[in-house]
């Protein structure tokens, strides 16, 4: 096994994670706003700001003139140049690698859109397009490398009736550490996590998390999945599966492209994902071979769209409800693969059937659509190593 590299010189410990949080918050702060958000001394505060500034994490980005007396204050923002991340995001009918900096700037993308092949296949698209982004850094740049986040589905061999997939190749995927063989190869950490709790912590890190303490995320692509954050932490549960909506209990379909369930009640995977949109698509007569087939058809008010959609909300919506009576989450965060048309039209069908079916004495969320498009979920695993190692969150991931 190749030997790992040493822990970066440059990681922070838990107060300059502190400050780092609240800088990543405001976008830019004083010395005394990070005293007052932190409720540490100045002199701490200040020597913190000259730690993080000499490992070149925080950098001075101006001066605030007020009309008050006295020096104006200096003001410090992240360096993005700090810290470096690849993130790599495997699913079902995708494999994306990206490279962020340190103030999650997408530095460069690679994508593959395909039905996810045998493990070995998969492994080595990866660590090509891993050594392609990594030449992009410089040796320094390099060194400044936190590490590589993986995002990825639990149970890739599962449920793929449901998501009309063949069952050919997933079988190999259900004892395949994936995050191992890639940090084998690469000498580099692998941070793994399930891929829509990843794309919920990228919000938390560099989207609605910045403003929103208290949020549900749900993400819409080859099939469904949600995840929760409150008092601005991310939760997992014990088996890293909480907000798992895709398997709650909802009643059948009631479309003819849908399979039959084989009980009473159908789970939301089967009438909610973008696979079961592109199977009604299909049965419709339409020829989809790409997500951006999808996306003309969306952005075109195609019929059968319209219908997937209608039946899709009617699912969603007490999934949402229950959520909402579980958790007391005031705001839903909406990701997907697809379009911002194709994410706009769901929240604007949803927030007509939450408003009319709510119940006495409460109000819906309030929906919004994600921080990062149909990089969401590479993104939140490029930020898996930036939570692992700056987050005051002290759980591994």
């Amino acid at each position: 096994m190749p030997k790992k590299p040493p822990v970066p010189e440059f990681l922070p410990r838990y107060n300059e994670r502190r400050v780092l949080q609240v800088v990543r918050r405001m976008g830019e702060a004083s010395k005394a706003d990070l005293a007052r958000q932190t409720n540490l001394t100045n002199t701490a505060v200040g020597s913190i700001v000259s730690t993080l500034h000499n490992k070149n994490l925080l950098k001075i980005s101006g001066k605030r003139h007020d009309g008050q007396r006295g020096q104006p204050a200096t003001l410090y923002q992240l360096e993005p140049e700090g810290a470096f991340s690849i993130g790599v995001r495997v699913d079902r009918n995708f494999i994306q690698t990206i490279l962020i900096d340190f103030e999650g700037t997408v530095l460069s993308r690679l994508s593959h859109e395909l039905i996810l092949p045998k493990p070995e296949t998969a492994l080595q698209i990866i660590l090509d397009d891993v050594n392609l982004l990594l030449d992009n850094l410089s040796q320094i740049q390099r060194r400044r490398l936190s590490g590589i986040g993986l995002a990825q589905p639990y149970n890739l061999d599962s449920w793929l009736i449901e998501l009309s997939l063949p069952h050919e190749d997933f079988s190999q995927w259900r004892t395949y550490n994936l995050a191992e063989q890639i940090e084998d190869a690469t000498s580099i950490p692998v941070s793994c996590e399930n891929d829509v709790t990843a794309a919920s912590i990228a919000e938390l890190f560099y989207g609605v998390g910045r403003e929103i303490d208290d949020y549900t995320y749900v993400f819409l692509g080859p099939g469904i999945g949600g995840a929760i954050v409150i008092n601005g932490e991310s939760i997992r549960g014990p088996n890293g599966n909480a907000g798992d909506i895709g398997l709650m209990p909802v009643p059948p379909s009631g479309l003819s492209s849908a399979p039959k369930p084989k009980g009473e009640w159908d789970i939301l995977l089967n009438r909610a994902s973008i696979n079961t949109l592109i199977r009604h698509l299909h049965a419709s007569g339409h020829e989809v071979l790409s997500f951006d087939d999808v996306n003309v058809l969306v952005s075109g008010q195609d019929a059968a769209v319209n219908e997937w959609m209608d039946d899709c909300v009617t699912a969603l919506a007490p999934v949402i409800w229950s959520s909402t009576a579980l958790l007391d989450s005031p705001v839903v965060v909406f990701g997907t693969d697809l379009n911002n048309a194709f994410i706009s039209q769901v929240i604007a069908k949803l927030e007509r059937e939450l408003e009319s079916t709510a119940p006495e004495a409460r109000t819906p969320p309030t929906l919004l659509p994600g921080s990062f498009g149909s990089d969401a979920e590479a993104m939140g695993a490029a930020n898996l190593p930036f939570f692992y190692h700056f987050s005051t969150q002290n759980h591994a991931v």
